[in-house]
C-alpha cells in the first residue's frame, strides 16, 4: 500500500498492512534536514525539503504544511520575526487596543504567509502527486481570538464581554474557512484545527462560545470534500462531550489525557491519534519503551488509530527514538 492508501484506508474504517505514521514535525524536521527555524517557518522550499526528508528516511506516511500558529495571525496585520532555533515571535494586534476595525482582510491569494502555505501545498503535489496524505492546517476560532488579543486579554474577553469575545472569533472563523479552502483547492486532503486555548476553559464557556464554532469549521472542512483533524493541545478530558458531538474524522490526543476515556466519550467511528508525551517518552524515553507505548495505546483504544506523539516531536529528539515511533505496527482486526 501507498502512504495515502494506507491513510485512507484507516479513516474508511478498512484494515490496512500497517498503521499510518503521522507525526508532528516541525523544529525536529527543520534540524534533521540541516536547516533552521527561521527557514523552515518563512520558506515553504525548506519546509517541503525537510519534511520529504522525514517521509524518506523514517516511513512517516503523510507531508505537512505546519511551522506555527501565526500564518493567519501575521495576514490579520501583526508583525512576525522568525528565530534561527525556534518558532517565530509574533506582535498581538489587538492586545492594546480590542476595536476589529484595525484588523487587515487576510486574503489566502495575497497575504504573504498565507501564500507560502498554499505554495508548499503545491509543491508536494507536483512532487509526490497522490503518494502521501497531504496535511493543511488552519486555526480554530478561539486560538486565533488568543493570537490576536493575547490569552490573558481573550480570557479576560470570555468572562467579562462575550459578545466582543464571539463577534472576534466570527472574524476568525470566517478566515478559518477561507483558508482552509484555499488549501484544498492547493492539494491538501485533510486540515488540521489547532485550537490549544479551548483546553484552558471551563466546559460551560467551551461549549456555549467555542464547540459550536468548531462544528461549523469541521462540517466546512467536510464539505470541501477534506478530512477534518481536530488537535487540542492540553488535559482537554473535560471537554470531551462536546468533542463528541463535533464528527471530527480525527482527534489528537495529548499525553495527559486517558485513551481510554477518549474512546468511551466520542465512540468507535472517530480515528484517533496520540497519545505518547512528547518530552519524557519521545525526547527522553527509549526505543524500546517507545514502542510499548505505542503498542499498549492501540491496545487500549483499538481501530481506528494513528501513530503520532501527543503533540509535536521536540527538537533533539534522537534519531534512534524517533525511528522506534515510526516503525510500522502491525494492524490489528
Amino acid at each position: 500500500m501507498t502512504p495515502y492508501q494506507r491513510y485512507a484506508a484507516v479513516l474508511k474504517g478498512k484494515p490496512v498492512d500497517y498503521l499510518p505514521r503521522i507525526p508532528i514535525l516541525m523544529q525536529f524536521a527543520a534540524e534533521y534536514d540541516g536547516s533552521n527555524y527561521a527557514d523552515f517557518a518563512s520558506d515553504y522550499r525548506a519546509r517541503v525539503e525537510a519534511n520529504l526528508a522525514c517521509v524518506r528516511d523514517f516511513g512517516v506516511d503523510q507531508l505537512s504544511t505546519m511551522s506555527d500558529a501565526y500564518c493567519e495571525t501575521h495576514a490579520f496585520g501583526s508583525q512576525i520575526k522568525y528565530i534561527d532555533d525556534g518558532p517565530p515571535h509574533s506582535t498581538h494586534p489587538l492586545e492594546e487596543n480590542s476595536d476589529l476595525s484595525q484588523l487587515l482582510k487576510p486574503n489566502p491569494q495575497t497575504s504573504e504567509r498565507m501564500v507560502d502555505r498554499l505554495m508548499a501545498l503545491r509543491l508536494y503535489k507536483q512532487l509526490q502527486g497522490n503518494t502521501y496524505p497531504i496535511l493543511g492546517w488552519v486555526e480554530g476560532a478561539a486560538a486565533e481570538a488568543a493570537d490576536l488579543r493575547n490569552m490573558t486579554g481573550f480570557m479576560m474577553d470570555l468572562i467579562d464581554d462575550e459578545v466582543y469575545a464571539c463577534a472576534l472569533m466570527e472574524r476568525c472563523l470566517e478566515v478559518a474557512i477561507e483558508f482552509a479552502q484555499a488549501q484544498v483547492d492547493a492539494g491538501a486532503d485533510t486540515i488540521g484545527i489547532g485550537d490549544a486555548v479551548a483546553s484552558q476553559v471551563s466546559p460551560d464557556i467551551y461549549e456555549r462560545l467555542i464547540q459550536p464554532r468548531e462544528k461549523i469549521l469541521t462540517k466546512a472542512i467536510q464539505s470541501m470534500g477534506a478530512t477534518a483533524r481536530l488537535h487540542i493541545c492540553g488535559n482537554m478530558t473535560h471537554l470531551l462531550p462536546g468533542i463528541a458531538d463535533l464528527g471530527v474524522d480525527i482527534l489528537d490526543v495529548d499525553h495527559m489525557v486517558d485513551m481510554a476515556t477518549v474512546r468511551r466519550q466520542v465512540g468507535s467511528q472517530v480515528v484517533l491519534a496520540g497519545n505518547i508525551d512528547p518530552v519524557s517518552g519521545v525526547l527522553r524515553g527509549t526505543p524500546k519503551t517507545i514502542r510499548d507505548s505505542i503498542r499498549e495505546t492501540y491496545q487500549t483504544v483499538g481501530n481506528p488509530y494513528l501513530v503520532n506523539a501527543g503533540c509535536e516531536i521536540p527538537a533533539k529528539t534522537p534519531i534512534e527514538n524517533f525511528k522506534a515511533l515510526c516503525e510500522p505496527l502491525p494492524y490489528q482486526a
